[in-house]
């Protein structure tokens, strides 16, 4: 049986069919290998993830299949890994999921490719190794902003009503709406920003040629044609509780905020809010009526989570830094630059010092000064007599 294929064409036509017109020109022995490793993995796996991100996914793999030395602070994670993933080693496995997701005309997208969503990559050793995608891969990276609504399955109808006018809103507005299709919120989300013509992203536990919940199969179709649908799962792979929870960590990665629009008290919805907090991606939540037990994961939100109280699409876009409807200031692309986080730690409302921005920030306060120096030019912040504050769009 052959373990590796015997040249890069063999690795092309294995992965015939499933690599599209704007993939890299990444090395197709790496990408057959990221196959491998999607294969016999579950969703998260940091040991996997390690390994990869030191020796490359082609390397790492012929070091485990072949029980190789992994080095000392590795080791016994890739010890431990091997006795999870051995039991799943089919080489012959990487040329049967590629087959079987170009007959569902799912493509697959990998590090380094032009669709790749480089916020998962904040996820660190448990970013995915690959991404499936049924739609528009493009919609990964989208031009503007995504936020991600997400809530109850078992949604009362004031909460599929706050969901819908607020994605509607949202993605009339250029927002990417990103959810789950899920019952519920989610299935909210993703009718309104598709009636209005919008942009949705939904990402599933199974695999992406899997419509789950099947009462959905009809609105995943839709999303495919006009939007994306993406998994972590090969094709044909079953949804189960760990891949919805670890599912919930790629919604919220790719997401420039998350809002909960309706929760339990122990929704797991509450567990894609954690993420989002985890990797410091704003956090909204719409509160709900106090005898509600529907809405008493967004009160706990609220009260023990600092989530920002959401009550329309306004709100939203003032979570995102967005005021009018415009991002302010302009910044370049990178949400991670000194200049977006020196945004991020001032207030529309009330004026803060230099020291309160440099400690949100994390910026030194030299940097800080810097940075408020060349948005007071272009009238993005102003000084105030206590320090300073974000100017909005409407008074410039």
């Amino acid at each position: 049986m052959r373990m590796w294929p015997e040249s890069s064409d063999a690795a092309r036509r294995a992965l015939a069919g499933v690599r599209g017109a704007d993939s890299s020109d990444s090395d197709e022995a790496d990408t057959w290998a990221r196959v491998a490793w999607n294969l016999l993995t579950e969703p998260g796996d940091g040991s996997a993830g390690h390994l990869i991100a030191e020796y490359g996914a082609l390397r790492a793999l012929e070091m485990v299949v072949n029980a190789g030395p992994a080095p000392t602070h590795l080791a016994g994670a890739a010890e431990q890994g091997r006795e999870r993933w051995m039991p799943r080693w089919r080489p012959e496995g990487v040329a049967e999921a590629c087959a079987a997701a170009a007959r569902a005309g799912v493509q697959l997208i990998v590090p380094g490719d032009p669709s790749w969503p480089t916020a998962v990559d904040d996820l660190g050793a448990h970013r995915p190794v690959c991404l499936w995608v049924r739609g528009s891969a493009a919609l990964l990276r989208p031009a503007g902003a995504a936020v991600a609504l997400v809530g109850a399955r078992a949604a009362t109808s004031y909460g599929e009503h706050v969901a819908g006018e607020l994605a509607a809103d949202l993605a009339g507005s250029g927002v990417t709406v990103v959810s789950g299709a899920a019952y519920g919120i989610d299935g909210a989300a993703h009718r309104a920003a598709l009636t209005v013509g919008g942009d949705t992203v939904a990402f599933l536990a199974g695999g992406a040629d899997r419509a789950y919940p099947g009462g959905h199969s009809h609105l995943i179709d839709r999303i495919a044609t006009n939007g994306a649908i993406v998994s972590e799962a090969p094709c044909g792979a079953a949804p189960t509780k760990w891949r919805f929870l670890q599912r919930n960590r790629l919604i919220a990665a790719i997401s420039d905020a998350t809002v909960v629009v309706e929760a339990g008290w122990r929704s797991g919805s509450l567990n894609t809010a954690g993420h989002a907090a985890s990797l410091g991606r704003p956090l909204g939540a719409v509160p709900g009526p106090i005898t509600s037990t529907a809405s008493a994961g967004c009160h706990r939100l609220l009260r023990e989570y600092d989530a920002r109280c959401i009550t329309s699409a306004g709100d939203v876009r003032e979570l995102l830094g967005w005021e009018d409807g415009m991002l302010l200031p302009a910044v370049s692309g990178d949400r991670t630059d000194r200049t977006t986080r020196v945004i991020d730690a001032l207030s529309v409302r009330s004026e803060k010092d230099l020291s309160q921005i440099a400690r949100s920030s994390g910026l030194a306060p030299a940097e800080v000064e810097a940075e408020l120096g060349i948005l007071a030019l272009s009238g993005g912040v102003e000084r105030g007599r206590t320090g300073w504050r974000r100017v909005p769009s409407w008074t410039r």
